[in-house]
């Protein structure tokens, strides 16, 4: 399994908007090949600041195959206006495999 880490920064004021539309955005990722869960944290100290904990078969099921897919364009038409700045992706392995995943 594959986790996602999406860190974004939406515009001041826009949070119950972003809200709303995020709840959407969740029917239209879980749509997905390889899409397993999707949760969503608030930042404390800095209101407009979300992280998204998003869960793959694989890297390539969220790289490629959603990514290039129209959710992919109706996912971002949804939340992407709230953006202050382009969202930190990272990927990372989950649960770590016992060499370390080296």
């Amino acid at each position: 399994m594959i986790l996602e880490l999406a860190r974004i920064d939406i515009k001041e004021g826009t949070n119950q908007d972003f809200e709303t539309a995020l709840e959407t955005a969740k029917g239209v990722i879980s749509q997905s090949k390889g899409f397993q869960e999707i949760t969503v944290k608030k930042c404390i100290e800095q209101a407009n600041r979300y992280i998204l904990l998003i869960e793959w078969d694989t890297l390539e099921d969220h790289t490629v195959g959603f990514r290039e897919s129209d959710l992919f364009k109706e996912w971002r038409a949804l939340i992407g206006p709230f953006f202050l700045e382009p969202p930190l992706v990272q990927h990372y392995i989950a649960p770590l495999p016992p060499d370390g995943g080296v």
